[in-house]
């Protein structure tokens, strides 16, 4: 056998699919619903480096600041971090910061008791909520007196319209290709209990095209032998990890979307839900820009798009890996790297990030490219399972606090003012940009160019 072995070559990753077959195209089932996936995560059996230009773009302050003179004018002091305002207009919501919970679905993580708390939390804090796809046609949809009576989606729904701030925030309901079949908007939309949110202007459906885990594929959970013979119907279950293993692949359909496709959807959505706002979610695809300007066009009032670091949710190696756009680029494809709006940028439209954002550094840099507000998705699930009372509101206490002192310091007083000209990237004196080739400038050492 140790002829056969190459430096470099990932021989143990080879021999365990020659092993174990298909099951090997996925993370190992035994660890879903116990760990969390995405953020670039590397092909097993190599030592491939997960790169996210973002990471790598440096905020840079001015020396000369004329609108911390205007603030100065307006306060009458000299102004400080504390001066700086987060809050935004996110999709037709109202929010105290520029955050928003992102899409938790029907597995564990978004059904369960943890995206309950996070739901609680993310109310009283005053900003969105974004409730995922196939809540409904995994757990059905069950109205009932109280918590414990209630399918997931609806106790979601409560617990949020429960702990609600006053003018504050919004809950936004996905829908799949499934939930389209299930009719999940229009269970929704005609509950007495979303009456409420529907009358204050703080209910919203989302029009779920991708996400950042697996671009161009449906949604991809593991079950059990039982849970797979009840979803059959609905869904595409696989044995991929062999017919004598107790788990199963659950795919759901990606979806077929083209530019009249879209706009006849929002069309329809617009028309049979008039007091529900308008949202659309973007995989990280090539026409990611294209397709943005498609859905603002149609009348959208938001459009989400996942970077590739983006998306809890369990996809096959391959995806994690190494398909889609990382956040960077698709924000520099959307908006204008130079301070500008593009043709297709989101001059006065409401774009919204997410993938891998956890702190202020990180969040203030994507909202320097474009994007109104980021959403906390990994990183809400860890701080709401460190503690379910108050871990997201603690998680983002510090996010916040860095955005002001961050936003302070390049001498800007509201994130709304935040724009491509206060990053700059390694290597673009040189005339490289964000994205592909910022990645490469990096892992080759590239630094400034004085």
């Amino acid at each position: 056998m140790s002829a056969l072995r190459a430096p470099g070559f990932p021989e143990d990753a080879v021999r365990a699919r020659a092993r174990a077959g298909t099951g090997e195209v996925f993370p190992a089932a035994d660890g879903y619903g116990a760990r969390l996936y995405g953020a670039g995560t590397p092909l097993p059996g190599t030592d491939g480096v997960a790169f996210d230009a973002l990471d790598h773009a440096r905020l840079v302050p001015p020396v000369f600041m004329p609108r911390r003179l205007e603030k100065l004018i307006e306060l009458g002091r000299e102004p400080l971090h504390g001066d700086v305002e987060l809050s935004t207009d996110i999709g037709g919501f109202s929010s105290s910061l520029p955050l928003y919970l992102s899409a938790f679905g029907s597995t564990r993580a978004g059904s369960g008791d943890l995206s309950v708390a996070a739901g609680r939390q993310a109310a009283r804090l005053g900003v969105p909520m974004v409730v995922g796809e196939n809540m409904v046609p995994v757990h059905g949809y069950r109205r009932g007196g109280d918590e414990a009576q209630r399918s997931a989606l609806l106790a979601r729904i409560a617990a949020y319209r429960e702990e609600a701030a006053d003018g504050l925030g919004g809950v936004v309901v996905q829908q799949s290709t499934e939930d389209a079949d299930s009719e999940v908007w229009n269970l929704v939309y005609s509950d007495p209990d979303s009456q409420s949110l529907l009358a204050s202007g703080r209910l919203a459906f989302e029009l779920k095209i991708g996400q950042g885990a697996k671009p161009g594929l449906g949604g991809m959970t593991v079950t059990g032998t039982a849970e797979a013979a009840r979803l059959e119907g609905q869904f595409d279950v696989q044995a991929v990890f062999g017919e004598d293993s107790e788990h199963r692949l659950r795919c759901a359909s990606p979806g077929t979307f083209t530019e009249e496709i879209v706009r006849q959807q929002l069309r329809f959505m617009r028309n049979n839900f008039p007091l529900a706002r308008v949202w659309v979610k973007l995989h990280p695809g090539r026409d990611v820009a294209h397709a943005a300007r498609v859905a603002w066009e149609a009348g959208a009032d938001a459009v989400t798009v996942d970077g590739a670091e983006g998306g809890t949710g369990w996809a096959p190696n391959a995806f994690l890996a190494g398909v889609g756009l990382p956040l960077a680029e698709c924000l520099r494809r959307i908006g204008a790297t130079d301070g500008t709006d593009s043709a297709d940028g989101p001059a006065g439209h409401c774009l919204l990030a997410s993938g891998r954002m956890w702190e202020g550094g990180r969040a203030v840099r994507a909202l320097a490219l474009g994007a109104r507000a980021v959403g906390l998705g990994r990183a809400a699930l860890i701080a709401v399972d460190e503690d379910p009372e108050a871990g997201l509101a603690r998680l983002t206490d510090a996010l916040a606090l860095e955005a002001r002192l961050l936003i302070s310091a390049l001498g800007k007083y509201r994130a709304d003012d935040l724009s491509a000209e206060d990053l700059w990237w390694p290597g673009q004196d040189t005339g490289v940009t964000p994205g592909r080739d910022t990645a490469a400038a990096v892992h080759a050492g590239g630094e400034e160019t004085a």
